[in-house]
């Protein structure tokens, strides 16, 4: 389903606690004016950090991410962010992509171009002035203040899984590194919650399979375990079959040590927080969209097959794509009618091939 309007109007006209997941890519602060009408904000309080004390920030008109202080901006994201809440499932995950800025006073070249999923035509520089309490060239650490806001609002913050660009965006800098990274953010509603593991498992490398194949007896095994001072013999390759996705050669022979069990080491891995990967080009957009390799592990770990995804920032349409492609339900909201439109484009055959 594809909804045209405020996600802050619609949103509450949505049925609680009805979505597996929530995949999405808000707009950045500070990023670009994607020349979408504004919205009516009202007062807003809020804790900017676990133990902290809590904030307001007044009423304002206008687009999220245009905000004049961060204060602001993430006041608005955990205002968002709330009503997501109300619309996950008790055991629902929310995955949360986010990129930084840096202070800086004058009119913005419009930022990273790769980065977010409404890259599309309309946009226009904007103006801005140096955040109170920042100085110059900060970084000032946008993905992570709207982490631990939304921590202390009730979420549990469980990862910051890392984007790392292989083709990031050329930078000019000569005085810092060129950031070729972004954030996504696992958070969940509960303790324990819905999350598919073996469905995003990672191939092991050949040298790790081979590491553990090794015979233990045989093993000559390594000196260096803390620094040369291991005391009781040389440290030796040793795998555990608790857990492990081996095959245990002999399961009934209780007699012998769980280490001392054979077994057909695995070829599969937990998946790490560190997901490498391009950007992504689309035709119908001037800048590179939502990478869809990115969000398919969201989609999947955060919702069973025949589950429902949500994206309150649809934008083209990509989180769509990837749930239908997928068997999965999606509903985005995007306010952009020229953006509904491509996503609606984009998913039409998926919708006729799967419904």
């Amino acid at each position: 389903m594809i909804l045209q309007g405020d996600n802050m109007q619609i949103m509450p006209q949505l049925p609680a606690e009805s979505f597996h997941t929530c995949v999405t890519s808000p707009p950045y602060w500070g990023l670009r004016d994607y020349g979408i009408p504004p919205t009516e904000w009202p007062e807003t309080t809020y804790t900017p950090m676990p133990g902290l004390p809590p904030v307001t920030v007044p009423a304002w008109t206008g687009c999220l991410g245009l905000e004049p202080t961060p204060e602001i901006f993430v006041a608005h994201s955990v205002a968002v962010f709330r009503e997501v809440w109300r619309m996950l499932r008790p055991d629902g995950t929310l995955w949360l992509n986010y990129g930084d800025s840096y202070a800086k006073a004058g009119i913005s070249g419009m930022g990273d171009p790769t980065i977010g999923e409404r890259n599309l035509g309309g946009m226009k520089s904007m103006k801005k002035v140096i955040p109170q309490g920042l100085k110059p060239k900060d970084l000032i650490g946008i993905p992570w203040r709207v982490a631990f806001a939304l921590q202390a609002d009730g979420w549990y913050l469980r990862m910051d899984n890392v984007w790392s660009k292989t083709n990031p965006m050329p930078e000019s800098v000569t005085d810092r590194p060129t950031k070729a990274h972004e954030y996504f953010f696992l958070l969940t509603k509960s303790e324990r919650y819905y999350y598919d593991k073996d469905s995003i498992m990672e191939k092991l490398a050949n040298s790790s399979i081979a590491r553990l194949s090794q015979d233990l007896e045989g093993q000559q095994g390594s000196r260096r375990a803390n620094g040369g001072g291991k005391s009781n013999g040389t440290m030796k390759a040793v795998f555990s079959v608790r857990g492990s996705k081996g095959i245990i050669r002999n399961p009934l022979n209780a007699a012998l040590r769980e280490e001392d069990r054979a077994f057909i080491p695995p070829k599969m891995r937990n998946k790490r927080s560190v997901w490498s990967g391009p950007t992504a080009s689309f035709s119908e957009a001037h800048f590179a969209t939502f990478p869809e390799w990115l969000i398919k592990p969201c989609i999947l770990a955060g919702a069973p097959p025949g589950g429902h995804v949500l994206d309150p920032f649809g934008g083209s349409g990509t989180t769509r794509k990837v749930a239908l492609e997928n068997n999965r339900e999606c509903t985005i909201i995007e306010m952009g009618p020229q953006y509904v439109e491509i996503a609606e484009r984009r998913t039409a055959a998926i919708q006729q091939q799967l419904f």
